[in-house]
């Protein structure tokens, strides 16, 4: 089976023309390397100068596509114009070939070729002169040094700035991936974070809202309606300055900023008034010492929505009865405990999504902290079942951007 070559790129064809056509030149005029009666000129004449010359005109036409080959071959051909008077472009393309081989060959022969060729001259070098101990002994090793040696380390050093520039362009890209990655994290994190402040700031209002407009039309009393429609009216005036403060956080461009606004812990007994308002019946069992004064920031807005978003779900899905909202701070973390009637209701008095609790989940997985939520035993005749929703919150090393994924047991019945 013939052997196919590969298809010559046009920089190859060019410099194998210029190569040809400067070697017919200099043979044109008679110009040879060499004198015709030198003893080691075994081809005398002028025609004997051609093959090498055509043959490693060829080879460049493979400097790029198969440069191993093309080196053999125009070794060979080399070897051939020693033994004619030569010609000088001849030798240039060899040089060529050489450097070509070297910087566009395997790595292998990237590495052994300026090693071999080194070695070569050494060998040109030595050998002549303990064999003849005259200076002109010298020049072989000098000849061989540039045609071979030079050649080989050029294009060793040029390959491995290539090499350096297309590690450090991938490097580049790399770099610019894993940003891209940070961004798009930062941006599905800051989307949660909204999508938790809006549903933990409006839910509420517009769950009370929901509930007492369906009791305001299903009711024919008119202090009744007009009772409804009063905390209707109060849930919309809050739920819009909640909305107002959202927009804020979102116009605001300084970095983690927050309002005035915030919300704390000392502001959960006018959230368990509005509860009330709304038709819960709220018992709060603080400590004294549950103030914002002694619990980190990113704790105390964490537990204040927990008990909010609580609430909320207690005032949509609840049955009759107390809620219970207890606050106890443990050595290292602030528990938070909210129980509320379970069972007893066909159908929720809102609908719900399950977001709530997914948010609170994703709160306290950002605190590192512990969450669950779920039926249990009320221990009571009257209250045969009863909804807790549990949290742990570290008060030590509070983690400032942490985004642990939150683990947490799952339970029968109740989403939000």
């Amino acid at each position: 089976m013939a052997l196919r070559l590969p298809r010559p790129q046009r920089i190859d064809v060019w410099a194998s023309l210029a190569g040809l056509l400067g070697g017919l030149l200099l043979w044109g005029i008679g110009l040879g390397m060499r004198p015709a009666d030198a003893s080691y000129v075994v081809f005398d004449g002028r025609w004997p100068v051609l093959l090498p010359l055509a043959v490693i005109a060829g080879c460049e036409l493979l400097r790029r596509s198969a440069p191993r080959i093309a080196l053999v071959t125009g070794t060979a051909a080399l070897l051939a114009d020693c033994l004619t008077r030569g010609s000088l472009a001849t030798i240039i393309m060899y040089t060529d070939l050489m450097y070509a081989a070297v910087l566009y060959g395997t790595p292998t022969a990237a590495r052994l070729l300026p090693r071999l060729t080194a070695l070569l001259t050494v060998v040109g070098t030595l050998v002549p002169y303990a064999l003849w101990r005259v200076p002109e002994a010298l020049l072989v090793g000098l000849v061989i040094g540039g045609v071979a040696f030079t050649p080989a380390s050029t294009g060793l050093i040029v390959r491995n700035h290539r090499e350096a520039a297309e590690a450090a362009r991938l490097r580049a890209e790399q770099t610019a991936l894993l940003a891209e990655m940070d961004r798009t994290q930062a941006v599905t994190a800051e989307r949660a974070r909204m999508a938790r402040e809006l549903h933990d700031m409006v839910a509420n209002h517009l769950s009370a809202i929901a509930i007492h407009s369906t009791a305001a039309l299903s009711l024919d009393d008119e202090d009744a309606s007009r009772n409804a429609l009063t905390v209707i009216r109060e849930n919309s005036v809050q739920g819009l300055a909640e909305m107002r403060r959202l927009i804020g956080i979102l116009r605001d461009r300084a970095d983690d900023r927050e309002p005035a606004a915030t919300p704390t812990l000392d502001g959960l007994g006018a959230l368990a008034e509005g509860a009330r308002a709304n038709g819960l019946e709220v018992v709060l069992d603080l400590l004294p010492d549950a103030g914002h004064d002694v619990v980190p920031p990113p704790v105390e807005l964490a537990a204040y929505r927990i008990v909010q978003e609580a609430l909320t779900n207690a005032l949509k899905h609840a049955d009759k009865g107390p809620v219970t909202v207890r606050l106890r701070r443990a050595a290292d973390a602030l528990d938070i405990r909210v129980v509320s009637p379970y069972g007893g209701r066909d159908a929720p008095r809102a609908p719900g999504s399950g977001a709530g609790l997914v948010g609170m989940r994703e709160r306290v997985a950002l605190l590192h902290g512990t969450f669950a939520a779920g039926p249990e035993d009320g221990g009571a005749p009257e209250r045969p079942e009863v909804w807790v929703v549990r949290a742990s919150l570290p008060l030590a090393n509070t983690p400032a951007g942490a985004t642990a994924a939150a683990t947490a047991p799952t339970f029968r019945g109740g989403t939000e």
